[in-house]
């Protein structure tokens, strides 16, 4: 990003905070009362949330308290869909709103309309629409659109995003025994920063600790604990096809099953119950009470689900059930030289290698890792579990599908059995393996992608930092 744009962007944060404090005063004591409850803090590049009550008080707080990173997000947001689709922001905000609404629950709603009053609180104005198409996003631009967009132009639409590397273990794995989860973000650097912990504790429902995004009510990177005993995290399944419009989206289904479920089983079914097929993922999970971990391959029709209480299950893009693989995805599962089928191989390759150690350490190289199993060496690029589609000269797959695309890896979260117990998970931002990423360099050395230059920020190295419920 430019000094020009940063300073922007500065100003803008600068003025919404002044207008915040300003309006501070005005704000009835219910409202006060309200905000008594919520807190948040900023941590070596993380932004620590806690928000509590009933879904519209929930709402508010996080409105309110993140007002100027939900404004900055809904600016990036409409600048990278009216850049990829030539569509404008309205357009898919009207049809977001006619599509979803219907299948949203109440909770939900109350919700999303919490948001739109703290900001407005706060001085900033959005709709209820609008909340929704940002947190259908995903949906609306990989899976929603390449099918509306064959009513418009014949021809492909744009890739699914071949994104995250995860992992989740237990038994004769893990030096304890127990669950150990590992899971890093893979997506385009220009995008929303989803560089939020948030902790909620809703007036029904289990307590949630979980990664997300400012202004979403689910997590979308899908890094999450509850206070059930459940951990769990997620892989795009790359290469999918498949969408139902009338259906209920994944991030609402995502923010039912993680709040409402007590096990693995009402998780899946929550997972399962109107699927769309929208932002289809390879879901790993683990319950910290019986040591059990379960995959579940959710496509649009075809869904599979495996569980073990001795072994591992990795996630690298692949589909691994054999007729989701062959009937709803067109990925070639051999071919090395595409980034999720490399990270594929080199995940087998760590989990031979790691019988009976795996532990929250381990779990922590396994994301920063920088082998490339295609090219039989190590070196950071998009086909390693920690990518860096930004520094490979060869597009490595459909996404992002260019030479020095702007994406990769922006974090990396690991917890364990005891941390999950104490309801606290570890995590790094900028990069799983501490590397820095420069806006400016980059687009200095890469003037092909210009028109990021109001957009794209820069994220220095981070350390390691442990986040719990309740901080």
């Amino acid at each position: 990003m430019t000094s020009k744009g940063m300073w922007q962007i500065f100003g803008v944060w600068v003025a919404v905070c002044v207008a915040q404090s300003a309006l501070a005063g005005t704000l009835s004591g219910e409202q006060k009362q309200c905000l008594a409850k919520a807190r948040r803090f900023e941590r070596h590049g993380w932004i620590y949330l806690h928000v509590e009550g009933e879904a519209k008080d929930r709402g508010f707080q996080h409105g309110y308290l993140l007002a100027p990173e939900i404004t900055e997000g809904l600016r990036v947001t409409r600048t990278c869909w009216e850049y990829a689709t030539a569509m404008t922001w309205p357009w898919v905000v009207e049809r977001a709103g006619q599509m979803f609404t219907p299948h949203i629950d109440t909770e939900n709603l109350a919700e999303l309309d919490g948001i739109v009053n703290g900001l407005a609180s706060a001085g900033l104005a959005t709709t209820r629409d609008e909340l929704i198409a940002y947190n259908g996003i995903i949906e609306l631009t990989s899976y929603w659109w390449p099918t509306e967009l064959k009513k418009i132009k014949d021809g492909p639409g744009p890739a699914v995003r071949d994104s995250c590397s995860s992992f989740i273990a237990t038994g004769r794995m893990t030096q304890d025994g127990n669950v150990v989860l590992g899971h890093n973000t893979m997506m385009d650097y220009n995008d929303v920063f989803p560089n939020v912990i948030e902790d909620i504790v809703p007036a029904r429902g289990h307590r949630i600790l979980w990664q997300t995004e400012p202004g979403w009510i689910h997590s979308g990177t899908d890094f999450f604990i509850t206070d059930a005993g459940l951990v769990g995290s997620e892989t795009t399944i790359g290469d999918f096809e498949g969408f139902e419009t009338n259906a209920v989206p994944e991030f609402v289904r995502m923010r039912r099953a993680t709040q409402d479920a007590g096990s693995i089983d009402q998780w899946c079914e929550a997972m399962k119950q109107g699927n769309n097929g929208g932002y289809a993922n390879a879901w790993l999970l683990g319950d910290i009470n019986t040591h059990e971990i379960a995959r579940l391959e959710l496509g649009l029709k075809q869904v599979a689900l495996q569980r073990k209480r001795d072994g591992y299950f990795v996630g690298s893009n692949v589909a691994e059930d054999l007729k989701l693989l062959r009937l709803e995805t067109n990925t070639k599962e051999t071919d090395i030289r595409t980034s999720g089928v490399a990270r594929r191989v080199r995940w087998k390759q760590l989990m031979k290698q790691s019988v009976g150690r795996i532990d929250v350490a381990l779990a922590k190289e396994f994301e920063a890792d920088h082998r490339d199993t295609y090219l039989g060496k190590t070196e950071a690029d998009g086909r390693t579990l920690c990518g860096h589609f930004e520094l490979q000269a060869e597009p490595a797959g459909n996404w992002p599908g260019v030479p020095y695309g702007c994406s990769g890896t922006v974090d990396a979260k690991v917890v364990d059995a005891s941390m999950a117990k104490s309801m606290s998970f570890a995590a790094r931002w900028g990069t799983a393996c501490g590397r820095t990423f420069d806006a400016h360099q980059y687009l200095t050395e890469h003037p092909q992608f210009d028109w990021m230059a109001g957009i794209l920020k820069g994220r220095p190295g981070q350390p390691w930092t442990v986040f719990k419920a309740g901080e």
